[in-house]
């Protein structure tokens, strides 16, 4: 039997990130030593900033509830997402802990939009909002919301299309002017579902906001949080189709997507997703990508729908939001009589 290895080094597209590659025969003993090593895993994901690629898992994809048992390295609740604001036409079909994201029926989720033609100056990818949209953390709109993300690629577009974005909040902080900082550290972002009727575009149609129940409700989270491991503080941000235009985006400042909470955003999006804080990640079949919503922002980009299938799994994990969110009960639990999506069934 050829000995497994296990290597950790450092993405080379990035200052921040780990890249995990995996050798092993049979394949499935890929998946066993990863899972052996947990106080080794978390440890270099934390280190890393939050951010880990791994390959070598390629058996994940016949044996999707080992999938879970890797997500059960990073936190202590593998969400289950039948019990969560998610329509149904996402959910695995034998795993409640994954979600199916495929441009294919039934989940039918269709691809972003192209960015806009300017590209950057070297005609590569643009990654920095607003050319490049939908950045964003994981179900921001919850309250407390996910720690971890894991993305598994079961079938990937070539990789020049369909890439990850992800952005580093934490050295994006790290960079704002003192003043800055202090401005941010004051003030509480509100995040909201895009289905709801309170984006950019449903406020300036004068879409009327869908009635909610209380479980469905806007979320309010500070603009800069603390890891809870590292005790680092990042910017918690979302793009605009994840904040509330009709009562926000930010408490305290004037509403709408003309308001001055809109501004601000707008300018520490453009600030996070500077090039320098990103990575993209272009996939192949069997990647693994596993990154932190409490101090990354990430975005999906465009691929060619009508020519590529596009499948992917995901889980989050949770249980460890930081000191903000002790002994807060889970805001997204229906009450008694009512499933999570009532009212939203089509969303």
């Amino acid at each position: 039997m050829t000995p497994v290895t296990l290597e950790f080094r450092a993405l080379d597209t990035a200052d921040f990130g780990v890249l995990v590659e995996i050798e092993a025969t049979p394949p499935a003993m890929a998946i066993d030593t990863f899972a052996s090593a947990p106080e080794q895993v978390r440890s270099r994901f934390n280190d890393a900033g939050g951010l880990m690629v791994v390959r070598g898992l390629d058996a994940l994809a016949h044996t999707p509830e080992q999938l879970v048992r890797i997500s059960e390295l990073f936190g202590p609740e593998v969400e289950n997402y039948r019990s969560t604001l998610t329509s149904a036409r996402f959910f695995h079909d034998d795993v409640p802990e994954i979600i199916v994201l495929s441009n294919r029926p039934p989940c039918n989720h269709p691809p972003p939009p192209p960015p806009d033609p300017a590209l950057t100056e070297t005609g590569a990818l643009p990654v920095q909002f607003p050319h490049q949209q939908n950045w964003h953390t994981d179900q921001s709109y919850r309250r407390p919301p996910p720690d971890i993300t894991l993305l598994f690629g079961v079938t990937t577009p070539p990789p020049d299309q369909g890439q990850t974005l992800f952005a580093d909040c934490t050295a994006a902080y790290a960079a704002l002017d003192p003043d800055m900082k202090d401005r941010v550290g004051r003030l509480t972002g509100i995040h909201a579902p895009g289905w709801i009727g309170r984006t950019p575009d449903d406020v300036r149609a004068g879409v009327e906001p869908k009635t909610l129940l209380a479980h469905q409700q806007p979320q309010h989270h500070p603009l800069v949080r603390l890891h809870p491991v590292t005790g680092r503080p990042a910017l918690y941000i979302c793009e605009e189709k994840q904040m509330d235009f009709v009562d926000g985006p930010i408490k305290g400042l004037s509403t709408g997507p003309d308001g001055d909470g809109a501004a601000l955003l707008r300018d520490l999006l453009r600030h996070a997703t500077r090039p320098e804080f990103t990575y993209i990640h272009q996939w192949s079949p069997g990647d693994l990508v596993i990154g932190d919503n409490r101090c990354l922002l990430h975005a999906a980009t465009w691929y060619d729908a009508d020519r590529h299938e596009r499948l992917m799994w995901r889980t989050t994990v949770m249980g460890n939001p930081g000191a903000e969110y002790a002994g807060q009960t889970k805001s997204w639990i229906p009450p008694a009589g009512y499933a999570p999506m009532h009212g939203m069934e089509d969303a």
